[in-house]
Order: structure tokens, then C-alpha cells, then sequence
């Protein structure tokens, strides 16, 4: 392999030239450009997209190359942070993070936590002070290096997790105290050898090389092409990778993990969207496995991280001009970012951002309908139920707009064999995952037991127009996903129920729906294409 241009993000950097976005990628392009604002980015470096297709190809290469081509970036992160690499006593640890130069939401991989071993786990506690935060850290890295870098199987893992949390009588893995996260972390080493045949790697530098290597190839992911199918993504040079300095979310009470929508992507309002976890790193939020805080704890227990949140989203919305899906990380009271991007949103919010942000003169009319390049206005409509809400059976979040009927399915496979049968299905599962983009593609809507409406999944629920309720505490799938228990009653694969996503409300069977139409958005929109040079062609404005 050829030697790349690995680009530095950090504080007071200059801002990249745009043509670099496909270098770069999305995430790392935009972060240099937060930094360069002077907003709080954690520091890092990017292995660039031109190195995507080769290291696929060829693998990843010799230690020594590897280490070569990272040692100027690496020593200019140890000097920012004041921290090393694999070092005993002041240990640096990474996030491994992908980014292709368009977003593809939970579609890659990544790691966290890279650079923790048997060697640097009393430094870092002495270094923290917090051996609770450090056995935290560790547990994760072994099982997500475990499940990603080897493909092992997460059911052993899963497994432990909920005999750890039974013996602990915790509610989740934030619950443990240091003596219960010690046994999980030994206990996921013990599975890691079982399964992959060798000890858990105790070099940092090879959980770089391999964590870099798993996120190229997650590239060639089965759910990372079919999400590249169904939005037709062609011509993409593969990802970056974005190796950063670790910032804790779960380093205690006053710290947590978020992801967050400078408006609302199901509606379109101007209105700060937020999901957070205390003492919890990214993945719980973005994982779709987890239960989430509702954001408005975090405004009681951290009002001043909660004013700085709604004060980033205005200035990431200046400087990009477009609704913003960022992701967060607060570490002891301190606010970092860690991405931010165009967010996906439902085409009934693709409307009424686009309309408000020129009414705002936030943009253009021009970029306004650039904006709305492709969106069938003629489709756009939100469905509302009507007069039922005394009789739902559970509630849950809701994580888009809309209404939807169908039959219960429990797995990916028969929402797609519903589909071909022209039969509308709902998914319900205890966890609304990336890894079934064939069923969220299939459904008509979808109903999960866990997750946030921030979650990746939720997000590629929403850019594709599925109703979706998650967080559903009343809901359980049966293991054999042949039948589930909602509020206590059983229902069997086939039975038919309705979701309302305005609400989050579950109804038995079908409900009356009713439709509107964005009239007032439209008849703006109209209105800018015929003060322009013509009528777009192959658009129609029903009136109304």
C-alpha cells in the first residue's frame, strides 16, 4: 500500500476545502470544520477513503507499515492530550469510527475503547481515579472487538450481560458497581478465547491495526450494500476511518451519551430533538438495544450541557445550512462533539425545514428547492388516527409522524416475503436493529421494545417513511419469534394491530385513519418554482 494524506482534526486547525469531503468522508470533513469553529472535538486523525478499496482487497498490512504510516498523527495526538499510546502509566485510549462521504446511519462499524489491556488498566485507573469507569471500558472492548473485529457470536456475550445483571440486580450495565463489571470484563475474556481460539490481543497497536481493518471491511457488510441499494449510492469511494481520543460518557452521574436533531426529522419543527443516556457510552443510544433518558432529565440534572446543546445546534446550522443529526458525548459536566451531518428526516419535514429555513433567510430559494430535489410532492401526506386513543393496549415513543396497519411479523425474512405478497406487515421485535434493513425496508411499520428515537435504526425507519414506535416497555417477542406479549396479551405472527406515530400509541386490529396535506408548504414551494425560469416538469401540486 501506497502512503495517503492523513488528515489531522484539532483545535485551531484551518477548515478543509470541500473537495475533500470524498477524501476525507463525511464525519471527519465535518469535524475539522467544528474544530476550525472552535467548538469541543475531541482531537483525532483520519485514514482517508482512497485506502477503503485497496485495504479490503489486500488486507490489512504489515505491522511495521502500519505503525509507520500512523506514527506522525499518533505522536501529534499523545502531544495534544498529553497522553500515550499504549503507555503504562498516562494511557491514551481511541474511538475507531467510520465515515463515508455520505452518511449511511449504523451501516459501519465501530470500536471504542481501543487501547485498553492487562498492561494499561492500572494506569488508567490510576489516572481516573475511577477503577468502576476503567472495568466499564474494558468489558465493552472485549466484547465489541470480539463481535466485530472476529464475527463472534453475541449470544454468549448477551448472555453473561444478563447473569451479570441478574446477580447485580441491575437494570443495565450503567447499574453494575466495580466488583460486577470486574467479573463481566474476565468473564467476556474467557468467551472471547473460547470462540476465536486465542487471548483477548494485550498490544494496543494490534487493536488499532485490526479495529482499522474491521471498520474498512464493514464496508462490504451485507446490511452496509443493501442500505447502498435501497438509497441507490453509487460511485462511493468506500469509508474513512476516524481514530479519536476516547471522551467517557460514562464516567458518572454528571456524564452520558447523546444524539440529538437541531429540528424535529419526523415534522419538520424548530425544536431541539434529543435523545441521552447517563453514564453511557455512545453505542446504548445509537445501538437501538437500550432504553434512553427522556432528554428533559438532562435539562434538570445539567441545565448548563442542555443550554450549550441548543446554542451548538444554532451555530452548526449557520455555518452548514441544513438541519443537523450531531452526536454527543458529555464526560464529567463537559460537552463534546462527535459528529455531525445532514440528518435524515421524513419527506413531510424535508418540506417544512426547507420552506421555514428560506422564510428564516437561513437559505436561499434556490438551495431551498435544491433541497427538495427528487421528493414527491404529490406523496406527501400524514396520516393521524382518528378518535381511538382511549382503547390503545400500550404506548411507546414514537419516532416518526403517520399511521400504519398491518399484520405482526417478528423477523426480517417475513416482512419481506409479506411485501412480495403485496400483504402490509408490522416488524415487531425487542430491538430495532440495522442489521434488519431488508425488513424496515419491507414494513409498513415497526414496533420495538427498546431503543431511542435517535437510534440508527430510527433514523433509517424515518428517512424511509416507516411508522415506528420504540421503547415499548409492555412489549415482549417470544424467543422463537412465532408470537409476542403486549401489555400481557398474546398475540400470534399474523394478527393484525396499528401504529400511531404521532402518538406512540398500539391498537388491536384496524383503527380509522385520516389524511392531511401540507397546503401552506406546498403553495410556497409552488410559488418559488413559478417566479423562477419555468414550471419543473413532472410536478404536481393537488390544490386543495
Amino acid at each position: 500500500m501506497q502512503p495517503d494524506p492523513i488528515q489531522i482534526i484539532e483545535a485551531g486547525i484551518l477548515p478543509p476545502p470541500a473537495e475533500a469531503l470524498s477524501l476525507l468522508g463525511g464525519k471527519a470533513f465535518n469535524l475539522v470544520v467544528l474544530a476550525a469553529m472552535g467548538l469541543p472535538v475531541p482531537p483525532g486523525f483520519v485514514l482517508p477513503t482512497s485506502l477503503c478499496a485497496q485495504w479490503i482487497a489486500d488486507g490489512p498490512p504489515p505491522m511495521d507499515e502500519f505503525r509507520a504510516r500512523v506514527a506522525g498523527p499518533l505522536s501529534r495526538l499523545e502531544q495534544a492530550t498529553g497522553l500515550a499510546f499504549g503507555d503504562a502509566r498516562r494511557p491514551l485510549l481511541v474511538s475507531v469510527r467510520s465515515g463515508p462521504p455520505i452518511s449511511m446511519p449504523g451501516m459501519l462499524d465501530t470500536i471504542l475503547n481501543v487501547g485498553l489491556t492487562r498492561a494499561t488498566l492500572p494506569g488508567m485507573m490510576a489516572l481516573t481515579g475511577d477503577p468502576r469507569l476503567v472495568w466499564d471500558c474494558y468489558a465493552r472492548l472485549v466484547r465489541s472487538y470480539g463481535q466485530v473485529v472476529h464475527g463472534l457470536d453475541p449470544a454468549p456475550f448477551e448472555d453473561a450481560s444478563a447473569r451479570a445483571l441478574l446477580a447485580g440486580q441491575a437494570g443495565g450495565q450503567s447499574d453494575l458497581d466495580t466488583l460486577s463489571l470486574r467479573g463481566l470484563a474476565l468473564r467476556y475474556l474467557d468467551i472471547f478465547e473460547d470462540l476465536s481460539g486465542r487471548a483477548f490481543p494485550d498490544t494496543p497497536m494490534e487493536q488499532l491495526l485490526l479495529s482499522v481493518d474491521a471498520v474498512f471491511r464493514s464496508w462490504e457488510s451485507e446490511r452496509a450494500k443493501t442500505y447502498r441499494r435501497i438509497r441507490s449510492l453509487t460511485d462511493l469511494p468506500g469509508t474513512a476511518v476516524t481514530v479519536q481520543r476516547m471522551v467517557y460518557g460514562n464516567s458518572g452521574p454528571k456524564s452520558g451519551s447523546g444524539v440529538g436533531f437541531t429540528r424535529d426529522p419526523a415534522t419538520g419543527e424548530k425544536r431541539l430533538y434529543l435523545d441521552f443516556s447517563f453514564n453511557a457510552q455512545g453505542d446504548d443510544v445509537v445501538s437501538g438495544r437500550r432504553r434512553v433518558t427522556p432528554a428533559s432529565m438532562l435539562s434538570r440534572i445539567m441545565p448548563q450541557v442542555a443550554q450549550g446543546l441548543e446554542h451548538v445546534a444554532r451555530q452548526m446550522e449557520d455555518r452548514f445550512h441544513d438541519m443537523q443529526d450531531f452526536e454527543f458525548t458529555v464526560e464529567d459536566g463537559r460537552l463534546f462533539l462527535l459528529q455531525t451531518r445532514a440528518g435524515k428526516r421524513s419527506a413531510w419535514a424535508r418540506l417544512k425545514i426547507a420552506v421555514d429555513m428560506v422564510r428564516e433567510g437561513l437559505i436561499g430559494v434556490e438551495e431551498g428547492l435544491r433541497q427538495l430535489e427528487g421528493l414527491d410532492y404529490a406523496a406527501i401526506t400524514r396520516r393521524r388516527v382518528v378518535g381511538a386513543h382511549g382503547d390503545a393496549i400500550a404506548k411507546g415513543t414514537p419516532a416518526g409522524i403517520g399511521a400504519a396497519t398491518g399484520a405482526i411479523v417478528m423477523s426480517a425474512d417475513v416482512a419481506r416475503q409479506f411485501a412480495r405478497q403485496g400483504r402490509p406487515a408490522i416488524l415487531v421485535s425487542n430491538d430495532l436493529l440495522t442489521e434488519d434493513i431488508e425488513g424496515i425496508a419491507s414494513a409498513e411499520g415497526l414496533l420495538a421494545a427498546h431503543g431511542g428515537r435517535t437510534s440508527h435504526a430510527a433514523v433509517v425507519a424515518r428517512e424511509l417513511g416507516k411508522v415506528a414506535i420504540v421503547g415499548c416497555a409492555d412489549l415482549v417477542v417470544a424467543p422463537d419469534r412465532k408470537n409476542c406479549v403486549i401489555a400481557g396479551r398474546r398475540f400470534d405472527s399474523g394478527a393484525e394491530i396499528t401504529l400511531d406515530g404521532e402518538s406512540g400509541c398500539i391498537y388491536e386490529g384496524r383503527i380509522t385513519i385520516d389524511e392531511e396535506r401540507p397546503y401552506d408548504e406546498l403553495a410556497t414551494v409552488e410559488s418559488w418554482m413559478l417566479a423562477g425560469p419555468g414550471m419543473m416538469p413532472g410536478i404536481a401540486f393537488p390544490s386543495g
